[in-house]
């Protein structure tokens, strides 16, 4: 047999259920993937080795004495929770050093439904401060590194999860975005990273996200491995029946028109150009999708140039309502600390206006692409940027006291808009989004780093959308 780590996701969870691999084996498998290769990556920010292994104790228990066919969807999988999301008995630092890192009294509503699907929990993985960022470094640990080249970052905010995953120091993994953090890690690791639409994942819906930007969704190898997540994130007794995600993307998408665009919101306010790199991978996808028979055709569209200021007001909200310490706010990182600051300047009656512009950007954007069955785009305008290259850290060191931040908060704020200007109008869409990894930029697998394409679709595409990912090899 393979060793563990290399088997796909579904694969593992079939042995699970055959009893051919005990739940126990499978976490000691994995725990010895972390001691060994997260001194390096700074992908896993707490292991709970003890809770896991009677997790897993229990899972094998439990399918001692009930039929296989009558077990939880992902009986004694392995996973790990970003560090943003409640575990009970573990601590949850969101990633930042001026909060009291204690215990959570119980599970987030993610945590309860993947541990009702049977999961094992190994730990908490690193995340920016607050989910904020589109890299995972903070002041409270290590940053997360790309697996594929330590030098560079892993993404955010999921970055963590994504640098596990990659690794093979987790099968799969659930991840949150409300601005491109699942998909940014995924096109920066070399996974298929799918944002599902508004409103499927009702666990990852937050009282304090006024535009409704975040939902959950899965971080994973293939597209067969995010359909098996997606089916325990989103599970609807009518297509559960039917076999669900995982069944459906066996069947052969049809044959679609894709609109093809380099237009961005943000063009206007933070002007850019896309690095060689990531036109390679639009072509590659172009090409990939030309061959399975699709319809690629040139797609103009238009945004209105008040999006950025909008979506920086709804996006910071939260922050600017946490609760913080004024003794503590100097232990904030630049970025937080300046968005936070301006956020508690603003009226109620701002935050009022920017979500009542985004439901219209919404419903003019919608509009515009329902001419196409799907839009394609590179997941990313630039490579994986090196560790420390948003916030000025020198030589990306592992170091993160607050003297190495450099404080530019405006600066590192354009760098993420410029590095994934593709991303965070689909979170007010509300529309799904998958982005797969079709490019190395040495030519091959494994060669140079990962670069990917991002395919959107309109409410209810999840499937499709796994579907052409799996016809494209992925």
């Amino acid at each position: 047999m393979a060793e563990l780590h290399d088997l796909s996701a579904v694969a593992l969870r079939d042995c699970l259920r055959k009893g051919e691999v005990s739940s126990a084996e499978a976490a000691a498998h994995f725990l010895a993937r972390i001691e060994q290769h997260n001194s390096l990556l700074g992908a896993f920010v707490t292991v709970t080795a003890e809770q896991a292994r009677a997790s897993a104790r229990a899972a094998d228990a439990l399918r001692s004495s009930i039929p296989p066919d009558e077990l939880p969807l992902l009986h004694g999988m392995p996973l790990a929770f970003k560090d943003l999301t409640d575990v009970a008995g573990v601590v949850t630092t969101h990633g930042s050093a001026a909060l009291d890192h204690k215990p959570a009294v119980s599970d987030g509503p993610l945590v309860a439904l993947l541990k009702d699907a049977g999961v094992v929990s190994l730990g908490k993985t690193q995340v920016p401060e607050f989910g904020l960022t589109a890299y995972s470094e903070n002041r409270v640990a290590p940053p997360s590194r790309n697996p594929h080249a330590p030098s560079r970052s892993s993404g955010g905010s999921s970055g963590g999860s994504a640098a596990a995953v990659a690794a093979g120091l987790l099968p799969f993994a659930p991840g949150t975005d409300g601005g491109g953090s699942i998909r940014i890690p995924a096109a920066a690791c070399g996974l298929v990273g799918l944002k599902p639409g508004r409103g499927l994942v009702p666990a990852g819906e937050s009282l304090g996200d006024p535009a409704r930007l975040v939902v959950d969704g899965p971080l994973a190898r293939s597209a067969a491995d995010a359909a098996l997540l997606l089916d325990a994130l989103a599970p609807s007794p009518g297509f559960v029946h039917n076999g669900g995600y995982l069944a459906a993307i066996e069947q052969e998408p049809p044959r679609l028109r894709i609109g093809v665009t380099l237009d961005s919101p943000w063009s206007g306010t933070f002007p850019f150009t896309p690095d060689q790199e990531a036109l390679d991978a639009l072509r590659t996808g172009e090409e990939l999708l030309e061959h399975a028979g699709h319809s690629l055709s040139e797609a103009s569209i238009r945004y209105d140039n008040r999006y950025p200021d909008a979506f920086t007001t709804a996006w910071t909200a939260p922050v600017g309502a946490a609760r913080i310490s004024p003794h503590r706010e100097a232990l904030l990182a630049p970025l937080t600390r300046t968005f936070r600051r301006r956020a508690q300047q603003r009226s109620p009656g701002k935050l009022n206006e920017a979500t009542a512009f985004l439901r219209q950007f919404q419903r003019d954007t919608v509009t515009q692409y329902a001419q196409w069955d799907l839009l394609l785009m590179p997941a990313l305008a630039q490579a994986p940027r090196p560790v420390g290259w948003f916030t000025g850290t020198a030589h990306g060191s592992d170091r993160w006291p607050a003297a190495r931040w450099a404080g530019d908060a405006d600066g590192d704020y354009r760098k993420q808009c410029e590095f994934a200007p593709w991303s965070s109008m689909v979170n007010v869409c509300g529309l799904p989004a998958i982005t797969i990894p079709v490019h190395w930029t040495g030519n091959a697998p494994g060669l140079g780093l990962p670069m990917g394409i991002q395919l959107v679709g309109p409410m209810g595409s999840e499937a499709l959308l796994l579907q052409v990912a799996r016809e494209l090899g992925y």
